[in-house]
């Protein structure tokens, strides 16, 4: 779980947004809760309801908007490279890694959490040392450092903390049409953060998001 949530997801996440457009990522990303349904029902015989099934499709409807900054129809314009292919697999693992989160250990989650950082920590290594020899190594500017302390401790610490415990509370087929939410959140701090314009398609998708997920968390 540790190599295939963690490591191997973010470096074909990064690596793909090297080769593709921030539009394909939105929409692949979308595909998430999806897997994590047919994963659920391959590996937990766990049948999704018509409400998971009709929310995740809202939801997924919501990504597309927000990715196609509201012209939906433009996606029949897109097409796909090797960066939108390793997007595709980091998306598979990472709904792997949801659905066995199910069956992790009898532990506390902060333990099992930290266990899993270090085993990522570990097997990250061999990557760094194949990318140094590849393309060489600098250090980061200092804010490169900032950016750095950011993001280990609010998306890969708290956000993977509470990120497990929801899949303990609600199963990983609940779970998983929250990630659509990733998307929009963007947006919106795009919004809040470097002032870009808020435009009529940015509602109309996080009210599709919103009401898929409500949608599908409904018995």
């Amino acid at each position: 779980m540790a190599f295939f949530g963690f490591t191997a997801f973010n470096v074909l996440y990064y690596t793909a947004a090297h080769a593709t457009s921030a539009i394909n990522m939105g929409i692949l990303q979308g595909s998430v809760p999806v897997i994590v349904l047919a994963g659920a029902f391959l590996m937990h015989g766990t049948r999704a309801t018509l409400a998971q099934i009709a929310g995740v499709l809202i939801t997924s409807v919501g990504v597309v908007v927000v990715a196609t900054q509201g012209m939906p129809l433009s996606i029949l314009e897109i097409g796909l490279n090797m960066g939108d292919l390793a997007l595709l697999a980091a998306c598979m693992l990472y709904a792997f890694y949801t659905v066995a989160l199910r069956d992790r250990p009898d532990m506390p989650g902060t333990a099992f959490f930290t266990l899993l950082a270090l085993i990522a920590a570990v097997t990250s290594v061999p990557l760094l040392a194949v990318e140094a020899a590849i393309s060489g190594l600098s250090l980061p500017t200092w804010q490169g450092w900032l950016v750095t302390l950011y993001v280990a401790i609010f998306p890969s610490c708290l956000a993977q903390l509470f990120y497990v415990r929801g899949v303990d509370l609600i199963g990983p087929g609940r779970a998983g049409v929250f990630t659509n939410l990733v998307p929009v959140f963007s947006a919106i701090l795009a919004v809040a953060l470097i002032a870009e314009p808020f435009a009529a398609f940015h509602a109309v998708a996080l009210a599709l998001v919103i009401g898929g997920i409500w949608l599908a968390q409904r018995r």
